[in-house]
């Protein structure tokens, strides 16, 4: 068998311990419901990836189209640097010593009417300023010191970066103010001609058109332009040009990303993901979802409800009606509508009944009163046989002769008779199957008594019980069936005199019972067996072996304690044998009435 067929079975199997309201639900669940929700959430899924998709697109043209405007815009600026760096007239007009300062503001009025410069001027979104070390030179309009621009964030961070020019985004103290505010300015080093004196050139971008340049794009998508961590620029909420740059969040950073380096100022132009149209599209839709989970969903579950109803109400029917099996008499169901197979299965049990009844009131009475008076008849044969074997008549018999022998005064023989009855006695009595170690020693020192007449001086004995176990209860004939077989194979085959102890302690909540004898021994291989066979005694052994004294013995005792004896057998040949049992006291009981209980089975106090 393969494994689809295994488990096909397994599953047949499973389906047949199921009720039919189950199978119902479980076939709605796996035939209707779970296609259905397997089905849209594949489409959900395609159209998610597919809105995934087109929102990275259009991300990605997004970050394209800012990246471009911003190049664009800085690029120009960068230009008409450029076009300044090698402007010779301009190096002319920085390092010129003038005589006066009415000689300075003729040259700078003849400077500034210069075509390039006039266009300059004319960008709204730029404010350029030239900054020299001569000191002919007189601060004004857009001309300042290099003592004040080495005052600035960016005259700092541009030196650090070592570059000569270079875009920069700082949050700096306005001049002549005790405010700071965000700026974007562009440095470019006018060293071109000569570096004899200091010059430098600033382009300061105008940031709030900067910003509204953004946003007139007018994307879906929020647009945050960053540098290292700090949000230079974005098409969202803006926070002021006089708070510090805000951070980008690790959320944020998830979005799609593209990097541009802008005259040494690395860029990342992050576009955020914008509302995910697909949950929009189900929430706008919403009512019509609803519709369709009452149609797909709530109809086929009622439908499944009304057959399982249809089936298990006759079906629960007839198993009610099943249960008069019990009786003398079977019942009829009282329905037989229904045209399905349930209602031709019911009239056909109906006939059946109705057939069944007349055999029972035939046949089945009838042999009901032969084998009463068969059973009757058993009953009175066993009580006459009873009462002819009575142990009463037997011991009182017993007694008869013991008495006899007293009378002529054989006392030996008086002896035995009496020792004899108290064997036979605990033999017969069987109305409780566990006896207190002290009467089970009293019926070993009997039989013992009895042994030492046949064997005499050869047989020896010896029994120590501690007080404490004396009121513990064993079952009955445990340590005489042991005590037997340490007399019949241990003293009877040994010429010379031996010896039997029996021995009754506790120690560490475990009662030990010891039999030990100095009689013939047992070889080592007969010896294992022997354990073997004791500590897994059972009913089959006792069946299949020969001598099963000890075995019943072993056996009784595993199932008085719950299977928790252990039995331990040591021996040598021509020495003698021991064997040890070992018995939890949870396991045992007292006898009513004793200083240590009573109690039962698991230590607990009867209630």
């Amino acid at each position: 068998m393969n494994i689809i067929e295994k488990f096909i079975k397994v599953l047949e199997r499973y389906m047949d311990n199921l009720s039919i309201k189950k199978k119902f639900i479980q076939l709605y669940i796996f035939c209707v419901l779970l296609p259905l929700i397997i089905t849209d959430s594949v489409v959900l899924y395609i159209e998610d990836s597919m809105e995934s998709q087109r929102q990275y697109h259009e991300m990605a043209n997004v970050a394209n189209a800012v990246s471009y405007n911003i190049s664009a815009l800085v690029e120009n600026a960068g230009e008409i640097a450029k076009s300044m760096y090698t402007n010779r007239r301009m190096n002319s007009f920085l390092e010129k010593q003038y005589e006066s300062n009415s000689d300075y503001y003729a040259e700078y009025q003849n400077f500034f009417q210069d075509s390039t410069l006039e266009n300059v001027l004319g960008m709204n979104q730029i404010v350029f300023t030239l900054y020299t070390d001569n000191p002919t030179v007189v601060k004004g309009g857009k001309i300042d010191t290099m003592s004040n621009l080495k005052e600035t964030a960016a005259y700092e961070a541009w030196k650090e970066r070592g570059e000569n020019e270079g875009l920069f985004f700082v949050y700096e103290r306005k001049r002549y103010a005790n405010s700071y505010h965000r700026k974007i300015i562009l440095l470019q080093n006018l060293d071109f001609f000569s570096k004899n004196k200091e010059k430098m050139l600033q382009i300061e971008f105008d940031y709030n058109s900067m910003m509204r340049m953004l946003r007139r794009m007018k994307f879906d998508n929020e647009v945050l332009i960053c540098q290292g961590d700090a949000i230079v620029l974005s098409n969202g909420p803006f926070s002021g040009v006089g708070k510090k740059f805000d951070m980008i969040s690790v959320q944020q950073k998830m979005g799609y990303k593209q990097t541009i380096t802008l005259h040494g100022a690395k860029l990342d132009i992050y576009v955020l993901k914008a509302d995910n149209r697909v949950r929009s599209k189900i929430v706008r839709f919403l009512p019509i979802l609803g519709f369709l989970v009452i149609i797909n969903v709530v109809l086929p579950m009622g439908f499944v409800l009304l057959l399982n109803h249809s089936f298990t109400k006759r079906i629960r029917g007839l198993s009610k009606v099943f249960q008069s099996v019990n009786g003398e008499h079977l019942v009829q169901m009282a329905h037989e509508d229904g045209r399905d197979e349930i209602g031709s299965m019911i009239r056909n049990y109906n006939r059946m009944v109705k057939r069944t009844n007349e055999l029972i009131q035939t046949v089945y009475k009838n042999k009901i009163k032969e084998q009463e008076i068969l059973v009757g008849r058993k009953n009175a044969e066993l009580l006459a046989l009873q009462s002819q074997i009575n142990p009463h008549f037997l011991f009182n018999a017993l007694e008869s002769i013991r008495m006899r022998s007293l009378l002529k005064e054989e006392n030996e023989t008086a002896d035995m008779v009496e020792k004899l009855a108290i064997m036979q006695r605990q033999y017969v009595d069987w109305g409780n199957d566990s006896v207190e170690i002290e009467q089970e020693l009293e019926f070993v020192k009997a039989y013992l008594s009895l042994q030492k007449y046949r064997f005499g001086d050869r047989l020896n004995y010896n029994l120590e019980i501690d007080p404490e176990c004396a009121q513990i209860r064993i079952p009955k004939l445990t340590i005489v069936t042991f005590v037997e077989n340490a007399c019949v194979h241990g003293i009877e085959s040994k010429a010379s005199p031996g010896w039997i102890f029996v021995r009754a302690y506790k120690r560490e909540e475990q009662l030990y019972i010891e039999i030990e004898d100095t009689g013939s021994g047992i070889e080592e291989q007969k010896l294992y067996q022997m354990q073997h066979d004791m500590q897994n005694a059972d009913i089959e052994m006792l069946k299949n072996k020969k001598s099963v004294g000890m075995l019943n013995a072993c056996l009784r005792l595993k199932m008085y304690t719950e299977d928790h004896v252990c039995f331990e057998i040591e021996g040598e040949e021509g020495v003698g044998t021991w064997i040890t049992i070992c018995i939890p006291m949870e396991y045992l009981s007292f006898a009513e009435g004793c200083v240590n209980g009573p109690v039962c089975k698991r230590g607990k106090e009867i209630c």
